[in-house]
């Protein structure tokens, strides 16, 4: 059974930095893709960032320029680094993982963002 569990979340002020870190059972590079979604109070979950095994990188609009998507080898973990928070990127943070057609998630980290 694969497991994904995130780190790093927190309360932080508007325009501070938060790094996120999902750690997988399975070697990261067994999934075709991995990314982070988010769930804002009372909306719906949504796509942040993804990063497939080719390297290639997807940013929804709201986290182009702020938000980077990264995956570290050696710690097995994919990351998202967060910068220049917004209250708006208040939100539960879930890490997901894609291997052909299944979808694995985490149970999420909540970050907070104060104005």
């Amino acid at each position: 059974q694969v497991q994904l569990v995130e780190s790093g979340g927190g309360l932080v002020q508007a325009g501070g930095s938060l790094r996120l870190s999902c750690a997988a059972s399975g070697s990261i590079n067994s999934f075709n893709a991995m990314g982070w979604y988010r769930r804002p109070p009372g909306k719906q979950r949504e796509m942040v960032a993804s990063l497939t095994t080719g390297g290639s990188t997807n940013y929804a609009d709201s986290a182009k320029g702020r938000f980077t998507i990264s995956r570290d080898n050696a710690k097995n973990t994919v990351d998202l680094q967060m910068n220049s928070l917004k209250p708006d990127d208040t939100a539960v943070y879930y890490c997901r993982a894609t291997r052909g057609l299944f979808s694995y998630w985490g149970q999420g980290t909540q970050v907070t963002v104060s104005s």
